[in-house]
């Protein structure tokens, strides 16, 4: 993981908390999640607190807390949409966000759930983020554009996979997914880190939707990568509930399921969790194709 430009501990969103609400403040506080960008902590048994632990990250919380409330009423699933947004002090520099717990596991680490139904539940809430975004949405250079601005990166990932076999074919794959026609559409919203890790699992379906941080608008097929990632055994499902999309829509998805798998692999020797999401991608891109 990148090094945290601020240490993020339960200290801290203890004196956090008695500073701005002290109404949380004596509630047991454990951590949750942690990612690149963020830590989560669990704050009594209700809420959480999320606070971003680079510089770089500090923006992606404000979109959180500027798009999460006018989107999750239109939603069928629960996402983290901010309660509370707080201030900076002397000991942290960035605004921070108090949200609703959500119950479930993070799906990756998660064996026995139902496939059907959580493909079914996650094309269904694609279909639903995947409208027309305003103009004012939060840019991002690495998700919702164009697949060939991911050729470099995801060449020199492919050179670096020891399996020769796995290489030439995932090669031949990403070729045939950047020659797909690029997306001509009005940008819609995505969510842009949609992968197993950031959906949730409780009773063996999807309870949440979570991590917006790389919320912006562009190309849907960005967040349509999850078809590879989440059960893809159930694709017929996935693809039935998020309705039409057509062959060049589906090719661009592979293509950022195989970059974003690649990634995976490439940048989680300190994460398990991830690296698993990274290799069930690309072994599913190989068995599908």
């Amino acid at each position: 993981m990148p090094a945290a430009d601020v240490e993020v501990d339960v200290g801290l969103v203890r004196l956090l908390l008695s500073a701005q609400r002290p109404d949380l403040a004596r509630l047991d506080i454990r951590p949750l999640a942690f990612g690149w960008d963020n830590f989560s902590f669990r704050v009594g048994v209700d809420h959480v607190a999320r606070l971003p632990r680079r510089a770089i990250a500090a923006g992606l919380i404000e979109n959180e807390a500027r798009w999460l409330p006018e989107l999750a009423p239109g939603l069928p699933l629960p996402i983290p949409t901010p309660e509370f947004v707080g201030e900076p002090m002397d000991r942290y520099p960035w605004r921070w966000l108090i949200t609703p717990f959500i119950s479930g596991q993070p799906a990756g680490g998660v064996i026995d759930f139902d496939g059907a139904r959580c493909s079914e539940q996650i094309g269904d809430f694609l279909k639903e983020l995947h409208h027309l975004a305003p103009s004012e949405a939060p840019a991002n250079p690495f998700r919702g554009g164009l697949l060939s601005d991911r050729d470099v990166a995801t060449r020199r990932r492919l050179d670096a996979v020891a399996d020769g076999r796995a290489r030439g074919r995932l090669a031949e794959l990403w070729s045939e997914s950047l020659s797909a026609d690029p997306f001509e559409g009005s940008p819609v919203w995505i969510h842009g880190d949609l992968h197993p890790q950031n959906l949730l699992v409780a009773d063996r379906v999807l309870t949440g939707v979570i991590d917006f941080g790389d919320i912006t608008a562009g190309d849907p097929a960005t967040d349509l990568a999850v078809a590879w990632s989440l059960a893809p055994d159930f694709q017929g499902t996935f693809w039935e509930a998020y309705g039409p999309s057509g062959d060049a829509l589906r090719l661009r998805a592979r293509g950022w399921a195989i970059s974003l798998g690649l990634a995976y692999v490439a940048s989680s020797a300190d994460n398990p969790s991830m690296e698993r999401v990274g290799e069930t991608t690309l072994r599913a891109v190989l068995d599908l194709s």
